[in-house]
């Protein structure tokens, strides 16, 4: 219930937009692609968000994946709390991070050493260097949609906001920074290995989501990561899986290890920082040595490892390998899609519900999407009108076409039928679910 006292959703907004620019600070959350006003958060328990206009919602978006296991865990909230009275920083070496660290090898062998650093964006920008100077070379190679966080060479055909607001790339960025990206298809190999033929003493790393998660969510196609490994181990390149989506996401470790492909570097966040800011790099050790200050390659940071954040990432990991909620995660997801899938097809609806483990997007368009060419053939207005339908329904979904909807452990099967229910009220037929 709304308090008297609390501003409103659109009066926090128009307070937000005199002084934050578009009153967000991060694009995806202006409501842009959707219209209207952003929805403001007082609170979360569970799979629940609750607003500032005293609205309580069942939230498929979990702040864009890292809330695997709901809102305000117990035992990650006590983790936090006990890191917390403390001290909230060092900037020095703790105990847990090296914890942490180990953890991670533990579950993703072939992550030999670990950098600790504070979001999937600084990981994906070191990987990058450490790439370039592990290499000796140059230019780097990535798909068309994918999105790696905002660094200046690799805003060159991304996905996710940048996508949602129909921006090709970024004002600001250099020519020359972006002049050694190559960008291919994802899921075409056959373009990659034609780039990689002609620029194969360039380049230093190919970078991909295994699973993309910035159009939409994209699987890859059978054989396509197969491929990729094959292509960077014969012209000496590095590949990088950007699991900041997927590490932890389908399994307790990360898809490269589920689907049985080991890359030279990984990169995570989201779910390894519990809710909290964090990331990582990692990969072999004759890579990760070139890293400062064993090596030439130069990555700090004043917060990386800070003890908060670690202690929510180790919480939330040990809770992930103690219960192991895969299982129940991926079959709700399924659900919907199943549910989805069978009801477009019986009303010959231009729909498409894309679904593995507990993540599925649902594409307004004819057909699969397997990259962003079919990504970009959506009817984004009609995502606008489903959007806020499941909004005034209680459902609060991520508020964009081309992201990813996240099933926690917190979702109930109760959840997921008021997701039916409120889906098969909003699009033609009301067939019963």
């Amino acid at each position: 219930m709304k308090h008297a006292d609390t501003p409103s959703s659109a009066a926090l907004f128009k307070r937000a937009c005199r002084v934050m620019p578009g009153g967000v600070n991060s694009p995806v959350r202006a409501f842009k692609a959707v219209g209207g006003t952003p929805v403001f958060i007082e609170r979360g328990r569970g799979s629940r968000i609750y607003s500032a206009d005293g609205r309580e919602l069942i939230d498929f978006c979990g702040s864009w994946g890292p809330l695997i296991l709901g809102h305000a865990h117990n035992k990650v909230v006590e983790a936090v709390r006990m890191a917390a009275a403390k001290g909230l920083s060092f900037g020095a070496c703790t105990r847990a991070e090296v914890e942490l660290a180990e953890l991670l090898r533990a579950r993703i062998p072939y992550l030999e050493m670990v950098r600790l650093v504070n979001s999937g964006t600084e990981a994906i920008m070191t990987a990058i260097r450490l790439a370039r100077g592990f290499t000796g070379r140059k230019k780097i190679l990535k798909f068309d949609g994918g999105y790696h966080g905002h660094m200046d060479c690799l805003l060159v055909s991304a996905g996710s906001g940048l996508l949602t607001s129909g921006i090709a790339s970024s004002a600001g960025v250099p020519e020359g920074v972006v002049a050694d990206v190559l960008v291919a298809p994802y899921n075409d190999l056959d373009a990659v290995a034609l780039l990689m033929k002609k620029y194969s003493h360039d380049v230093a790393a190919i970078i991909v989501e295994p699973v993309a998660g910035n159009m939409g969510l994209v699987p890859p196609v059978p054989g396509f990561l197969e491929g990729l490994r094959k292509l960077t181990a014969d012209k000496g390149a590095l590949l990088i899986f950007d699991e900041v989506i997927t590490g932890f996401r389908l399994g307790p470790t990360t898809y490269g290890v589920l689907c049985g492909i080991k890359p030279d570097l990984t990169c995570l966040g989201k779910i390894i920082g519990g809710g909290m800011p964090m990331g990582a790099v990692g990969g072999l050790a004759e890579i990760m040595k070139r890293l400062a200050p064993l090596g030439a390659v130069y990555q700090a940071g004043t917060l990386s490892g800070n003890p908060v954040a670690v202690a929510a990432g180790l919480s939330t990991l040990k809770v992930l390998i103690a219960e192991n909620p895969y299982a129940a995660i991926a079959r709700r997801a399924k659900k919907v899609s199943d549910w989805f899938e069978n009801r477009m097809f019986s009303k010959r609806l231009k729909a498409h519900c894309a679904n593995i483990g507990g993540m599925f997007t649902i594409f307004f368009c004819e057909r699969g999407v397997r990259n962003l060419a079919d990504a970009k053939r959506c009817d984004t207005r009609r995502y606008a009108r489903y959007f806020h339908g499941m909004l005034e329904r209680g459902i609060y979904l991520p508020p964009s076409q081309f992201e990813v909807c996240f099933i926690s452990a917190a979702h109930t099967d109760e959840d997921i039928d008021c997701f039916l229910g409120a889906t098969g009220e909003i699009l033609p037929g009301n067939a019963s679910r």
